[in-house]
């Protein structure tokens, strides 16, 4: 078995042994499905932001389920449940823009996918710059994604260049173990456990 998930696994199981009833394993089939029939406008958003439309889709799939309308109780959405003033902001400061997006602007499909699809582009050249091997950088990016990139680099050092330093000294395997050991998010591996198994089920 993979040793990371051989980690995963084990954190999962170890999670589940704190509640009372064991929750069900998440089965990507139907979000993923889901997910797909997004595929026209996520492919030209990959195109345009130079971002993975297989990593696109993983993240509608297990972020939304693939529905446009859902807001949750923190004020994320949409398909890839972004937060107006955190990433949306930042996606419109990228683009000269003043603001952030309306609810209903991310509501709209190709609004929301675009704004998700530009703000992984920006971490990817902006604040994750310098990850060399392309499998720790999608790492990175997911778990960046889901909880932020500062979170992320401050596992490794307080200073970005000796964290992303550090980061290359690892094998893609490796990063993967260290974020589940040592995320302080406890959700960050749960989190790159399911878009995996997404991207594995397309």
């Amino acid at each position: 078995m993979n040793i990371r998930w051989l980690i995963v696994l084990v954190l999962f199981i170890a999670g589940c042994s704190s509640h009372s009833t064991k929750q069900p394993e998440w089965d990507p089939t139907k979000p993923v499905q889901r997910a797909l029939t997004w595929m026209p406008i996520t492919d030209q958003a990959a195109k345009e932001w130079g971002v993975s439309p297989r990593v696109i889709t993983a993240i509608i799939a297990v972020e939304s389920g693939g529905n446009p309308t859902l807001v949750s109780k923190s004020n994320a959405v949409g398909l890839m449940q972004i937060k107006a003033s955190t990433a949306g902001k930042d996606v419109y400061r990228h683009l000269g823009w003043g603001g952030q997006p309306s609810t209903s602007e991310l509501k709209d499909p190709a609004r929301n996918i675009s704004i998700g699809t530009a703000y992984l582009s920006i971490l990817e050249h902006g604040i994750l710059a310098g990850i060399e091997d392309p499998q720790t950088m999608q790492y990175a990016l997911l778990a960046s994604y889901a909880n932020g990139a500062g979170a992320l680099l401050r596992t490794f050092s307080s200073d970005r260049k000796d964290a992303i330093d550090e980061i290359n000294d690892l094998s893609p395997d490796e990063f993967y173990e260290y974020i589940a050991k040592n995320h302080p998010a406890p959700q960050a591996p749960r989190y790159l456990y399911k878009v995996s198994k997404a991207l594995n089920a397309m």
